[in-house]
């Protein structure tokens, strides 16, 4: 497992947003900031709802999504976002939101653009 960045959701509108039409967010690129934090911006109509939603979450690279899951309760199943990383949303034992991202062949296209 490896430290990817840190979820932080916002009601302000940040610079170079991109949208996520399946969840209805905006988010930033965490490999943008120095300190890789994920801006969230949820319109009012997302699907996503409870703590994914309403907590901060860090995320973590692994090599295997379904492995790295064992033993987590799982808050949002995996899935697949632009075609290169395939990402899930876990509580922890102690209750913190965790999101383990199995990127799809040499890194991350969308973190790189």
């Amino acid at each position: 497992m490896k430290f990817d960045h840190i979820g932080l959701t916002t009601d302000e509108k940040k610079d170079d947003e991109d949208w996520v039409e399946s969840s209805r967010v905006w988010v930033t690129n965490p490999k943008a900031h120095p300190f890789h934090i994920e801006w969230l911006r949820y319109e009012p109509d997302s699907p996503i709802k409870g703590p994914v939603r309403e907590q901060p979450h860090i995320a973590f690279s692994v090599e295997n999504l379904e492995e790295a899951a064992k033993g987590l309760d799982v808050l949002l199943e995996p899935f697949e976002v632009g075609g290169f990383v395939r990402a899930g949303f876990y509580r922890s034992a102690d209750g913190a939101v965790v999101e383990l991202m199995e990127y799809k062949g040499d890194g991350a296209a969308w973190f790189d653009k």
